[in-house]
């Protein structure tokens, strides 16, 4: 459930994303402003940053190169997870001046968008620094691009939370009220996949008992204030992980990570990012 490393998202998922990127770029197939560039002229184009981050996105930008013309060659500068500063230049491409014009937006899409999630979460990543505690995504992410910011926190310095709603039980509010109680929802959960790490989101100190007496691998403190996350690092400890969420920010995170709580949830990592502003140029 908890995940940080650097593998990249599978083939096809790259592939898809690019495919209806294009597709909403391109329509038909037709770029009718680069059609007016002779489908034999050859161009050399260099892609710089022009402000500072941490980089991501270099799956996309080669599944886009590949879709779009192959016969593209693609120098590559940097790697996913490195620090770029203003002006520096990022990758080369050399070929159709024509195909270059088709690729470029679709390209600078997603390494803005990857890199500005990626250059978020760093800064994120590095209040937490020495602390213990580890800083998480959630599923509040563009919608059909969930692998690709995943993969971006992760190279900025982040954890996964759960990917979807298959992989991990998270037991909120509704769920527990639909269940009847905290217990009653973990028991089923348990005898349905007994697998899968169980967490519960919990409002009120009671409601963490509950967790633990129940048996859950994780509760959510949900909106709890500094002195109550004290008191349930406490009454949690030997028993189950804590995870602070709700509000958090960064005027707030280092002080609950100071409380000793296992995890901190942010959904700013990926709904609430800056893009890094990038430009492509050809070169006589």
């Amino acid at each position: 459930m908890i995940e940080q490393n650097s593998e990249q998202p599978a083939k096809e998922v790259i592939s898809a994303n690019v495919k209806a990127a294009l597709s909403e770029d391109l329509g038909e197939g037709l770029d009718v402003s680069a059609s007016l560039i002779p489908a034999d002229v050859t161009t050399h184009a260099r892609v710089i940053t022009r402000t500072a981050g941490t980089f991501c996105g270099q799956p996309w930008v080669d599944e886009t190169i590949r879709q779009v013309d192959p016969a593209i060659d693609i120098a590559w500068l940097v790697r996913d997870g490195e620090q770029v500063h203003p002006e520096q230049p990022l990758f080369e491409l050399t070929g159709s001046a024509r195909n270059l014009l088709s690729a470029e937006r679709t390209m600078l899409n997603f390494v803005q968008l990857l890199s500005g999630t990626a250059t978020r979460t760093a800064y994120y990543a590095g209040l937490l620094e020495g602390s213990g505690c580890q800083l998480l995504d959630t599923r509040k992410t563009i919608p059909g691009l969930r692998h690709a910011q995943k993969y971006a926190v992760r190279c900025g310095g982040g954890f996964n939370h759960r990917l979807g709603l298959f992989d991990a039980y998270l037991l909120k509010e509704n769920h527990v009220a639909a269940a009847g109680s905290i217990t009653v929802a973990v028991h089923s959960a348990r005898q349905q996949n007994p697998a899968l790490t169980l967490e519960v989101e919990v409002e009120t100190l009671d409601e963490l008992a509950e967790a633990i007496s129940a048996g859950a691998d994780i509760a959510m403190l949900d909106n709890f204030t500094l002195d109550a996350t004290r008191q349930a690092v406490e009454l949690a400890r030997g028993h189950l992980k804590l995870e602070a969420s709700g509000g958090i920010d960064e005027n707030s995170i280092t002080e609950i990570a100071a409380t000793g709580v296992d995890y901190i949830s942010v959904g700013e990592l990926t709904k609430n990012i800056v893009p890094m502003d990038l430009s492509m140029r050809f070169e006589p």
